[in-house]
């Protein structure tokens, strides 16, 4: 058990088509229920999903950068992974992806579960 995450389009039948999977990046996870409360949601956040825009990828593309992603703790959730390249390099890499699926009028999701 642990914290798996996915970032996810989908196609004209409403199947995910992955675009990015993370294994226990607490501190991407910790970022994207914050967002997903300030959308307005509330209660249990595992298994929820999160639609992505422009502005929030914009936002994630900025705290990644600088490094600072928050500090997130959970049962199933591992070590601390605000400082760890690879969940880094993999997040960059989700971001430019995301981009240019945006671009494209595709929608882009997140979603977590532990």
């Amino acid at each position: 058990m642990g914290l798996d995450q996915t970032a996810y389009t989908k196609d004209k039948n409403g199947d995910q088509v992955e675009i990015q999977y993370w294994r226990k990046h607490n501190a991407l996870d910790g970022w994207m229920e914050a967002l997903w409360r300030i959308k307005g949601n509330d209660g249990q956040w595992n298994c929820e999903e999160l639609e992505l825009n422009a502005h929030d990828i914009e936002q994630l593309e900025a705290v990644v950068a600088n490094d600072a992603l928050p500090e997130t703790h959970g049962f199933f959730y591992g070590g601390d992974s605000r400082f760890s390249e690879y969940q880094k390099e993999a997040t960059l890499e989700f971001i430019k992806e995301a981009n240019k699926l945006l671009a494209k009028g595709e929608k882009v999701f997140y979603s977590c579960w532990w």
